[in-house]
């Protein structure tokens, strides 16, 4: 009995492994519920971008935090194809090491990418 709870907890174990590897992020923030799913590969790509391409951090008085809007003086940024189809309708600001996913509509950080 022993050897069958162990084994029955062992493949529970895998199962979960191999469900966490494949798992997506996704978060919904801001006024209009904006959903943001990105998958692990993609967000390794914008971590690399922004070392890769020495993106210089955007400055502000005020944090730039998930939910807030970007003041109009901080330029938002295209997001490149490659970081991914769910993302490219979306701007980026580069802000204390973090990538900043903002609505150009409205100018509110939707995603925060760590």
């Amino acid at each position: 009995m022993k050897k069958l709870f162990m084994i029955a907890a062992a493949a529970s174990l895998v199962a979960t492994m191999a469900n966490a590897q494949t798992t997506t992020v996704e978060t919904t923030t801001g006024a209009a519920g904006a959903t943001v799913r990105i998958e692990p590969e993609y967000r390794t790509k914008i971590r690399s971008y922004v070392t890769e391409h020495k993106i210089r951090p955007v400055e502000t008085r005020e944090r730039i935090v998930v939910g807030a809007k970007v003041p109009t003086d901080v330029e938002l940024e295209a997001v490149p194809s490659d970081w991914g189809p769910s993302v490219t309708k979306y701007r980026y600001v580069y802000s204390n090491n973090r990538v900043m996913l903002v609505d150009p509509a409205t100018r509110t950080v939707v995603h925060e990418i760590d």
